[in-house]
């Protein structure tokens, strides 16, 4: 897997603060939050948006800050602390139960009856590490994107969690942004629980690589 995009970090975390708020927005999507651009604009900065639920706008809220951590920490190491740390702002404010921990309780997977272990912490820093070993930063990202997502380490919120930390890795390597855009998101959906059910990724990666890399050649 060859990286589509050759920036300089600068360069990568240029466009990632220019398309700030669409990235927001598309992950807010993803997550099945009705949230319009102009109305994750507003709660981007700071303006009540009428009829929203409060919880929608603290979700919003929590992936600012979550990307605010990153970019600002892009020189850090992908570890198991460092993912922690991105589900406890994503989950901050209450939004959600022991955001930042490893979750203790079975949870269930909409779209599928498969269920994922419980977390064994010892043996994810064991798989964060092997992971971290891949030398092409675009499979590395995404495939720690998707272990992360199919692991399901936290009560809620790993597909931000798990994108964010793809995208610390696509970013500290001048490699691009991974977001998945509003049209390919049912498709997307669709691989992803393909991809839970069978822990196959071939099929998924592709389909990230091909559709959901966002980047610019400068």
């Amino acid at each position: 897997m060859e990286a589509k995009y050759n920036m300089t970090v600068e360069q990568n975390i240029f466009v990632a603060k220019r398309n700030i708020i669409d990235y927001i927005w598309k992950s807010a999507r993803l997550e099945g939050i009705g949230v319009t651009f102009p109305d994750t604009e507003a709660i981007y900065n700071g303006i009540t948006v009428p009829n929203m639920k409060i919880d929608d706008v603290i979700a919003i809220n929590n992936l600012k800050h979550a990307w605010q951590f990153v970019l600002n920490t892009i020189e850090y190491p992908i570890d198991y602390s460092y993912v922690c740390k991105i589900n406890q702002l994503i989950g901050g404010n209450n939004l959600i139960y022991e955001a930042g921990f490893t979750r203790k309780v079975p949870v269930s997977i909409g779209g599928t009856t498969w269920k994922p272990d419980l977390p064994i912490e010892s043996i994810i820093k064991e798989d964060i590490n092997d992971i971290s070993k891949i030398k092409e930063p675009t499979e590395r990202a995404i495939s720690l994107m998707l272990y992360l997502m199919r692991k399901q380490i936290f009560i809620d919120g790993n597909k931000r969690t798990g994108m964010l930390a793809a995208n610390q890795v696509m970013i500290s390597n001048g490699s691009g942004i991974i977001a998945i855009p509003i049209k390919d998101q049912r498709d997307f959906t669709q691989l992803l629980v393909e991809f839970y059910e069978s822990n196959k990724t071939e099929e998924i990666k592709t389909f990230i690589y091909d559709k959901c890399i966002d980047g610019i050649n400068f």
